[in-house]
C-alpha cells in the first residue's frame, strides 16, 4: 500500500480538474450575463430618453394647437395646424364657408320676412270673410228650432199618420197624370220604310200602262207610291219597277203583294227589289 500511495504522489494527475472547469464556466456566464444586462440597460435608456422627448414634443404640440384655438377664436383667424406652419387651404375652406353661412342667413331673413307678409295677408283675407259672413250666419240658425217645433205639432195631431199616406198616393197619382199628359204632347216618331217592287206581266202583249194605272188605284192609309219604271226582261217582255213609301205600323208587304196580284188578268208575280227603313 506504501509503494501504490508514493507512486501515486510521484504521478502528475490533475484529479479537481472538473471543479476548476465548473468554476471557470460559471465565470464565463457570469460575465456574459453581465455585458447582457449593461445591453439592456442602455437600450432601456436610449428609449426612455426618446419616450421622454416624444413626449414632450406631442405636449408642445398640444399647447401650441391650444394657442392656435384660442387665437383663432379670439382674432377669428384660421387655425394653425403643424409646428407653427399656417395652412393655407384649410383657411381658404374656412373662409368660404363663413362666406356660405353669411349669405344663407340673409335668404333665411329674406324668406322670414316674405313668410310674414303672407301671413299677415292671410289675416287680413280672413278677417274680411269672417266680417261679411258674419251678419248672415245668425239668420241661419234659428230654422233648425222652427222645423223641429213643426214637427213636434205634426207628431201631437197625426198619431197614425193617415192623411199625410192620402196626400202621398194623391200626389203620386198627380204626377203620374202629368206624366201621361207630358207624353201625350210630344210626337210621336213614325216609323217608315221605302220598298222597290217589281211587277211582272203574263207576256210581251201585256199592257204596262194598264198595270201602272192599276197597282196607282191600291189606296191605303200610310201608303204612298213614288216613280215608276219600265226595265226589260228579255224576248220583249218588260216588267214594272215601281216605289212606294209606307208606314211600317199600318202598311205592310204582305198587303202590298195580295192588293197587286189581285189583278190576275194583268199581273203574273211581285218581287221585293229593297227594302228600307227612312
Amino acid at each position: 500500500m506504501a509503494c501504490a500511495a508514493a507512486a501515486l504522489m510521484q504521478e502528475n494527475i490533475w484529479v479537481d480538474k472538473f471543479r476548476v472547469q465548473d468554476a471557470e464556466m460559471a465565470y464565463h456566464q457570469a460575465l456574459a450575463s453581465q455585458r447582457a444586462g449593461l445591453v439592456v440597460q442602455s437600450a432601456t435608456n436610449q428609449s426612455s430618453g426618446g419616450e421622454e422627448n416624444a413626449g414632450s414634443d406631442i405636449i408642445n404640440e398640444i399647447v401650441r394647437a391650444r394657442e392656435n384655438i384660442k387665437n383663432s377664436l379670439t382674432d377669428g383667424v384660421g387655425l394653425k395646424i403643424g409646428v407653427g406652419v399656417d395652412n393655407p387651404e384649410l383657411q381658404a375652406r374656412l373662409s368660404a364657408v363663413e362666406q356660405e353661412n353669411k349669405e344663407l342667413k340673409k335668404v333665411t331673413a329674406s324668406l322670414q320676412a316674405s313668410v310674414a307678409e303672407l301671413t299677415a295677408r292671410v289675416n287680413a283675407l280672413e278677417k274680411a270673410a269672417g266680417g261679411s259672413s258674419a251678419p248672415s250666419a245668425p239668420k241661419a240658425a234659428p230654422a233648425k228650432p222652427e222645423e223641429d217645433e213643426d214637427d213636434d205639432d205634426d207628431d201631437d195631431i197625426d198619431l197614425f199618420g193617415d192623411d199625410d199616406d192620402d196626400e202621398v198616393e194623391k200626389l203620386k197619382e198627380e204626377r203620374k197624370k202629368e206624366v201621361d199628359a207630358k207624353k201625350k204632347k210630344k210626337p210621336a216618331v213614325i216609323a217608315k220604310s221605302s220598298i222597290l217592287l217589281d211587277v211582272k206581266p203574263w207576256d210581251d202583249e201585256t199592257d204596262m200602262a194598264d198595270i201602272e194605272k192599276n197597282v196607282r188605284t191600291i189606296v191605303s192609309d200610310g201608303l204612298v207610291w213614288g216613280a215608276s219604271k219600265l226595265v226589260p226582261v228579255g224576248y220583249g217582255i218588260k216588267k214594272l219597277q215601281i216605289m212606294c213609301v209606307v208606314e211600317d205600323d199600318k202598311v205592310g208587304t204582305d198587303f202590298l203583294e195580295e192588293s197587286i196580284t189581285a189583278f190576275e188578268d194583268l199581273v203574273q208575280s211581285v218581287d221585293i227589289v229593297a227594302f228600307n227603313k227612312i
